[in-house]
């Protein structure tokens, strides 16, 4: 039987709010512990650019 996950990312997905992410880890269980911000690129010119910075939250699982 395998174990449950004790760490999980979670992305705030297109159209979602950073509350309605973090409701979303509530629910499946989770706290979150960190918060990253990965930026997206997309090529113009020949040349990267950063289209937008992409929202994660790091969760850890509730006891």
């Amino acid at each position: 039987m395998a174990k449950p996950q004790k760490k999980k990312k979670f992305k705030v997905e297109k159209n979602e709010t950073i509350q309605d992410c973090l409701a979303r880890m509530k629910d499946e269980g989770y706290t979150p512990i960190r918060r990253f911000e990965v930026p997206v690129f997309k090529e113009e010119g020949g040349t990267p650019v950063v289209s937008h910075q992409e929202i994660q939250f790091e969760g850890r699982k509730m006891e």
